[in-house]
């Protein structure tokens, strides 16, 4: 990793993160998650805020709807227009292109900035 002050700290190239992917580094006395959804990159502290866990080391996934027809609940669905993280300790959801909890508005992951530019992504810490 490389250090410029204007422009962050260099923590890899554009491919180490694929589309639904995640690149999970260390910079200084931080763990940082980096996750590309429809193109775009966002990043968040390793540290979920419900009991400290290593949530951006869970499950990438499709929110989850219960499919309701004719007043009868008919099962589940995947919905891939919203994509969660899912805390691999207890659980918790986290809606990835926001970092907030799927449903409790007061809880949200800890954003990092991060940026893409002639296919480096760096991380503003």
């Amino acid at each position: 990793m490389s250090r410029t002050p204007s422009a962050g700290v260099d923590v890899g190239v554009s491919s180490d993160v694929p589309e639904l992917g995640r690149l999970v580094v260390d910079v200084d006395d931080r763990t940082i998650g980096i996750f590309r959804v429809e193109g775009r990159l966002y990043a968040y502290d390793n540290v979920c805020p419900h009991q400290g866990g290593p949530v951006c080391q869970g499950r990438i996934m499709p929110k989850v709807r219960e499919r309701i027809e004719d007043h009868l609940a008919k099962g589940m669905e995947y919905d891939r227009s919203e994509m969660h993280l899912v805390c691999p300790w207890h659980g918790a959801e986290f809606v990835i292109t926001t970092g907030q909890h799927a449903s409790t508005a007061a809880v949200a992951l800890s954003p990092v900035e991060v940026t893409e530019e002639g296919g480096h992504i760096r991380v503003h810490v």
